[in-house]
């Protein structure tokens, strides 16, 4: 017989993963777009290496900064909610023991168990960790295990670095000659490999997710290397 209280966690952990895994991928396909779209444009405007390895570190470290930055606030203010729900479930279960004691019980029996089982498993529950449980069924939070704003800045920073160095590397090493198509074509064929991975790993059809992504950078690119031009062409 398979003991489904084992399988429960390990889904659990895998649907985590997955998910730290896709924004990873998606900060990546940030780094990659934005930065292709800033030295495409600076290409369009002059050949010069030295400007365009400037204005690609600068928009890498630009990007990079305020990814992190972003995420650092978004999970700070995430992480700050889930620890005064928790103070709140705290409270509640020093003074109120039995009115949280139904209420758990009720949110189990919501989930399908019978008004017998669900109040066994409550009280169970309770006598093992009653924040716990209530967290977890009531809150849908793990109070061992909340997010940490450092460790989400942190992976925000080097998925859009990553990204973001190929577009800048394929734009400065190659010749002046070739250096536009070899960049036009490492974005675009990184675009893809991201809009695949992202598909898949949200179980979507892969060829509209690939087909979108190759679009927009496509898209970015001709607009910021068509202003480029104009610029150029008009000597600013």
């Amino acid at each position: 017989m398979t003991d489904s209280s084992h399988g429960e966690p390990h889904h659990s952990g895998l649907g985590a993963r997955l998910n730290w895994l896709r924004a990873a991928v998606l900060g990546a396909n940030d780094g990659v777009v934005s930065t292709a779209g800033i030295v495409v444009g600076v290409a369009g405007a002059t050949d010069s290496r030295t400007a365009l390895l400037t204005a690609g570190l600068s928009g890498l470290l630009a990007g990079s900064m305020s990814m992190a930055a972003g995420e650092y606030v978004s999970v700070s203010t995430q992480r700050d909610s889930e620890k005064a729900a928790l103070a709140m479930e705290r409270r509640e279960l020093r003074e109120t023991p039995d009115a949280e004691l139904d209420e758990l019980a009720g949110l189990l029996e919501g989930k399908g168990l019978s008004a017998e089982l669900a109040r066994e498993a409550a009280e169970q529950l309770t006598e093992r960790d009653a924040l716990r449980a209530h967290a977890e069924v009531e809150l849908g939070i793990d109070p061992d295990d909340l997010t940490s704003p450092w460790h989400a800045a942190g992976a925000s920073f080097a998925a859009f670095t990553a990204g973001a160095l190929l577009p800048l590397l394929a734009i400065v090493l190659p010749p002046a000659s070739v250096r536009l198509y070899i960049t036009v074509l490492s974005v675009l064929a990184a675009l893809a490999m991201a809009g695949w991975w992202s598909a898949r790993s949200g179980a979507a059809p892969v060829r509209p997710a690939v087909a979108r992504n190759m679009v927009g950078g496509a898209l970015a690119m001709a607009v910021t290397y068509g202003a480029g031009a104009l610029l150029g062409a008009a000597g600013v």
